[in-house]
């Protein structure tokens, strides 16, 4: 008894799904997550793995059929057989890649705006606005309990071949990014030279830098520990080593170090 082929193609076709499954849940490609962007990325991430690895082990495998089962035998010096059009066939591998495309368009579109992606960058130097709420009363110097417990505002500057990190509220420079886990920390990032990008492998976050325009990034990180910061721009012969590091601290730890490394005048000036 022959089994209709309709029957194994769907067969064929649960098995790729159910593996693609267990392929995106066995395999652990990403570094840890380490801000609340990171959960909506990586859904993103393990649908596309799941349909790549779907339409990776299917095409392979239809190929390495192809040449098992229609390779030419002992013997056969003619051709094949001549087998021209098939249009239920033609209209399947149309219809089916339109809609994979379809639903990854939408789908990363929706996870694009869940993660601010939509939301208009700072490029103006008024900082009207939200930028105006973020950053206003900063440049007094003055530091008051709604301030440490608000948004973190921090001014990155990048140039060739370094990442400078100055604190508005204590006035405080910093060749490294110190944050405080579960607090909302808005970044205006400004270049001085050429492209470059702040990219943090671990929030999930990559953000070019343009000279002459600045642009803003807001992030939570969730997860205490160190993670580096590199920037994914060529921006000249060393940018191999233009890497800084981004140390996650518990709040009352970042408070402290916060007040140590704060000028005196910034902490007192009203």
């Amino acid at each position: 008894m022959q089994i209709p082929s309709a029957i194994i193609t769907l067969v064929i076709g649960m098995v790729l799904v159910i593996g693609g499954f267990w392929l995106s849940q066995s395999l652990n490609l990403l570094p840890v997550q380490a801000s609340i962007n990171a959960p909506i990325y990586d859904e993103l991430f393990n649908v596309l793995f799941i349909i790549g690895a779907i339409l990776f082990i299917g095409i392979v495998g239809l190929l390495v059929f192809s040449l098992i089962r229609f390779r030419r035998r002992s013997g056969q010096v003619g051709d094949g057989v001549a087998i021209e059009g098939n249009l239920p066939l033609e209209i399947f591998w149309t219809a089916v890649p339109a809609v994979v495309v379809l639903f990854v368009g939408l789908y990363s579109y929706d996870i694009y705006d869940r993660m601010g992606g939509m939301v208009p960058l700072a490029h103006d130097h008024s900082m009207g606005g939200q930028d105006e709420r973020v950053w206003g009363g900063i440049s007094s110097g003055s530091i008051d309990s709604e301030a440490l417990t608000g948004v973190l505002p921090i001014e990155v500057t990048a140039m060739q071949f370094a990442f400078l990190f100055h604190y508005p509220e204590g006035d405080i420079i910093a060749g490294e990014l110190h944050v405080p886990a579960g607090r909302p920390v808005s970044l205006k990032l400004e270049a001085k030279d050429v492209i470059h990008a702040f990219w943090v492998p671990e929030f999930r976050l990559k953000q070019d830098i343009i000279p002459g325009q600045p642009t803003q990034l807001s992030f939570t990180a969730t997860r205490p520990g160190r993670y580096p910061i590199v920037c994914a721009e060529l921006c000249g012969p060393y940018h191999g080593g233009m890497r800084s590091t981004v140390v996650v601290d518990e709040p009352n730890e970042w408070e402290n170090w916060f007040s140590s490394n704060a000028k005196p005048e910034a902490t007192t000036e009203a």
